[in-house]
């Protein structure tokens, strides 16, 4: 299947299982197929452009992430980075007296593609789910909201990762062709990693955040059901940064 066809079955899917009312069921159903399709889309990738003479390179985007709860966003996105070989970068600066966030993508062009398909999907999939959840009377609304949607990504950051891990077995078990899969993964991760640092030459790591809610587990489970690509969609319109 060709790269167009790939993506168009995959936004197919993703839509299908942002639907509202759709029974759980159907859409854990969705679930697995929308893994599976994201991770062997970024495998044919990655190994079709490795094939050719000029040598892919690592790129770039910067994504403007919308209040409210824009850094539960940005958690949301690197959960869905991460696994996908992408670097995420949370830049903040002040306008019109309150903090804009923004997320500095980094990856290879197909990773990129397939984070922002994902993480736009899940964006809707999870505001359905965070709409039904009952806030305990005892306890604040936004600190029990931000914690399930950290359970949330913490969910889908660990189906993204075993669908990933899943993928390249599945490869290697295959015929053999050309170089391995783990070292192709290896040297674009290590060229994206120059990047970010050619970019972002003193870059300092941030302090976790302490979360008081309660809705973590609760939010874990909706991101176990959510669907992650295995038969998905998506479309973004993201900034792309002129470097």
């Amino acid at each position: 299947m060709d790269a167009d066809a790939a993506l168009g079955k995959i936004r197919k899917l993703l839509a299908m299982a942002e639907a509202e009312g759709l029974p759980e069921q159907a859409r854990e159903s969705y679930n697995d197929k929308a893994a599976d399709l994201i991770a062997q889309y970024g495998i044919d990738r990655a190994l079709l452009e490795e094939a050719v003479p000029t040598r892919a390179v690592a790129g770039d985007v910067v994504l403007n992430i919308d209040h409210p709860y824009a850094r539960d966003k940005i958690t949301l996105l690197a959960g869905i980075a991460g696994p996908l070989g992408c670097r995420l970068i949370h830049r903040t600066h002040p306008l019109l007296g309150a903090t804009a966030h923004t997320a500095h993508l980094f990856g290879m062009a197909a990773d990129l593609e397939r984070t922002q398909i994902l993480y736009t999907s899940l964006l809707v999939q999870q505001a359905h789910a965070l709409a039904l959840v009952r806030v305990p009377p005892s306890e604040d609304a936004r600190a029990f909201r931000r914690s399930w949607m950290a359970g949330f990504a913490i969910a889908v950051q660990d189906r993204l990762t075993k669908a990933e891990a899943a993928a390249r077995e599945r490869h290697r078990q295959g015929p053999a062709c050309g170089r391995s899969v783990e070292l192709v993964f290896a040297d674009r991760s290590a060229r994206v990693d120059r990047h970010v640092a050619e970019v972002y030459p003193r870059l300092r790591t941030t302090r976790s955040r302490n979360l008081s809610g309660s809705g973590g587990p609760a939010g874990f489970q909706a991101g176990q059901r959510a669907d992650i690509g295995t038969d998905n969609r998506v479309a973004g319109n993201p900034r792309r940064k002129q470097l």
